[in-house]
Order: structure tokens, then sequence, then C-alpha cells
């Protein structure tokens, strides 16, 4: 293991850094939880073959899907082609009907490998919405493809709709018509507008108590096709607002990734289960700890996952929607790729200060699992911001 790499600081200057982390060993089979857990799972460039990064990335599928496997063998599901994880940093409507296929496919040859994909409106912009209508044709095309390929639906916030709505009663007539029509059940999505300012409002009303009596009002109305519903605004008070009035059978999935230790671990009543773009980051400190907090060990659970938290509010930082890449700068790191080249270019969304602090916060979380390797790449890339 390295003594010490030169990281740089705010003033310009480097500074020691002495490693403290203790990488954490791989389960020799795939543990078992007692909290539903998927890891919103991102996808790889292939810098090789990226003419037009920005407009048609090039995906490496090969890398991507061994990168699923990875999180199969840690015992996660895979939240496929969601909004923040894949589309939104470069991945259109076509590319994610490609990442849904392929993954549904791969996932038929892991046993007991399982996973549900996102379904939107992504491919219809928000400009070009002219009618309710226009929105329910635009999500039962995703949730349509979703289908027929075998998959279940995480149905995604809609850009579209929150554009169009003039009431809650239209975020009803919507849900209601789709939900009625799904064949399996589905996961609900409410996404903050710190992942994507276009959100903001949604539910009908910008004030959080009258945005939960309506998306409560369409679970019950549709309670039979509602899995259960993730909620993503980095705040824990609303999540337990929202868990604690969710009808029996509903579950909630934390999307928080600011507060996701105690919101899992739950308050002796309830808990949460979890759909979290960090764990794609953490996947082994996280597969240990919901194996511990399974086997009733809460003392582990915690001393393993607690440490995470810190890495996860720096990765998630506002702007909070380039959140990617600190997950995907943490999958170099750690040799999941060869390359730190991101769909769309997104590697430059954050500046070197912000992988620097990553990168510290990754050792001390236990989440740098080749040191050595890390050492490298990390002054490889220091080198290429001229330090």
């Amino acid at each position: 293991m390295p003594a010490t790499l030169s990281l740089p600081r705010a003033d310009g200057t480097l500074e020691p850094y002495r490693f403290m982390g203790t990488p954490i060993a791989r389960p020799a089979t795939v543990p078992v939880f007692n909290r539903i857990a998927y890891a919103a799972a991102h996808v790889v460039s292939d810098p090789l073959r990226d003419l037009d990064p920005w407009g048609r990335p090039a995906i490496d599928w090969e890398t991507t899907l061994a990168f699923r496997h990875h999180l199969w063998s840690l015992g996660f599901k895979i939240a496929e082609a969601m909004d923040t994880a894949q589309r939104g940093l470069g991945l259109d409507w076509s590319g994610a009907q490609d990442l849904i296929r392929r993954s549904l496919a791969e996932a038929r040859t892991v046993p007991g490998a399982d996973l549900a994909c996102g379904a939107g409106t992504d491919h219809l912009a928000p400009a070009d919405t002219r009618s309710l209508d226009d929105v329910i044709h635009a999500y039962e095309t995703q949730v349509g493809f979703v289908e027929r390929e075998g998959g279940r639906s995480i149905m995604m916030a809609s850009r579209a709709l929150a554009r169009i709505a003039a009431s809650p009663d239209d975020y009803r007539k919507v849900y209601g018509h789709i939900l009625r029509q799904t064949k399996d059940k589905v996961v609900l999505h409410w996404l903050g507008d710190m992942f994507d300012p276009q959100l903001g409002g949604y539910w009908g009303s910008q004030n959080f108590e009258t945005a939960l009596d309506t998306v409560l009002s369409i679970i019950e109305e549709n309670r039979a096709k509602v899995e259960g519903i993730k909620i993503s605004l980095l705040d824990n008070a609303c999540e337990v607002a929202l868990r604690n009035r969710l009808p029996e059978g509903v579950i909630c999935f934390t999307g928080d990734d600011f507060n996701y230790a105690e919101l899992i671990e739950g308050d002796g009543t309830k808990y949460s289960h979890a759909l979290l773009g960090i764990f794609d980051a953490v996947a082994p400190s996280a597969s240990k700890a919901l194996a511990s907090l399974a086997s009733g060990d809460v003392a582990t659970f915690r001393s393993v996952i607690e440490p995470t938290v810190p890495l996860s509010r720096k990765i998630f930082e506002a702007p909070t929607q380039y959140y990617k890449a600190g997950v995907v700068f943490l999958a170099w790191l750690n040799g999941h790729q060869n390359h730190f080249t991101m769909p769309a270019g997104m590697q430059s969304a954050r500046g070197v200060l912000h992988y620097a602090d990553i990168f510290r916060l990754g050792d001390k979380a236990n989440v740098l699992d080749k040191p050595d390797l890390a050492a490298e790449r990390m002054k490889a890339f220091l080198v290429m911001q001229g330090f």
C-alpha cells in the first residue's frame, strides 16, 4: 500500500496525504439482505469510438455490463436506465433502449440477478408538449418497451408533465392512466429539483405537504399497481413523513444520498428500502453493511456504512445533478474501467479539488479497493491537471 500521495489544496499548493483505509473483502457467496437494495449503475463511455460525445456518445457495452455483474455479485439489484444515473448525462432514449435490452438479456444469464428499468418521457421535449395526452403517449412508449422486453418499470418523473400540468388533478390523470394498464407493479419516483431544476413543483405544488397529499392519493387509487415509491429530496424528514403514510404493502425506497444510513436502519418501527446512486461507488461497503443488518449486527452495519456518508455528501454536493462524475471517478480509481471519460464529457462537470476530496474521503470510507492502483491513477490525473 502506498504510504503518501501529494494532493492539491484550495490555495494551489500540494500537501502529503497518508493512506489510512482498509479495502473491504469480497463475500465468498452472494449475500442476503433484509432490505431491497437497488444500485443505479453508471454506463461506461468508449473513448476510442466517441466521435460525437455530446450528441451520440459511444458506450463500452462489455465494461458496462461487467460492472453490473460486480453489483449482482454483491447482492444488489440494478436500477437501469434511470434519469440521473444514465439519462440526462448523454444517454438518450435510443441509447436507453439499447441499455435496457442488453441488461435484461445479461440478467437472464445470472442466477438470482434482478433489475428494474426506468421509464419516462425524456424522448418528448418539454417545449414540444402540447397536452396531457402527449405525456401519456410518451409514458406508454417507454413503459411498453420495458414490458415487451420482459422488464419491470420504474416510472420516472416527467419534465414534460411538470411543464404542462396545471393542477394536481393533471398528475392524477396521467399516472392513473398509465398505472391502470401496466402489466406488473411499478415503482414511482419523486425526484427533487436539486437533481433536476425542471422538476420544481412536481405533483402540482411547491409545498411539500400538498404534494405529499397528491402522490399519496395517486398511490391509494392505484395501490394494486404500485410496488413502492422512491423519494429523492435529500431531506430525511420528508422521507419519513411519506414513509409513515404509505398504505400497507407499498414500499418506501430511499433515494436520499445524504441520509441513507439512518433511513435504511429505520426507527425501530419502520425503515426504508434503497434505490441509490451512491451504491454504485461504495458497493462492497454497502453490501457488507446490509448483510450485517440482515444478520442483526447493527453495530457492524453502522461502522461500515457511516464512513461512506461524508463521501456521498461530497459526491452529491450542489450542483447535485453532476454527481455521476464522482461515481465514475471512483470506478476508474478502483479499476472497473481503464479511463476517466464519461458520456458527453461529463467528467468536466467537477473540478480538480472536488476529485481530490473524493480521493481523501474514499480512502477514509474504505472504498479504494486497490490503493496502489488508485494512487497511480490519481497521480496521472493530477499531472493532466497541471500538478
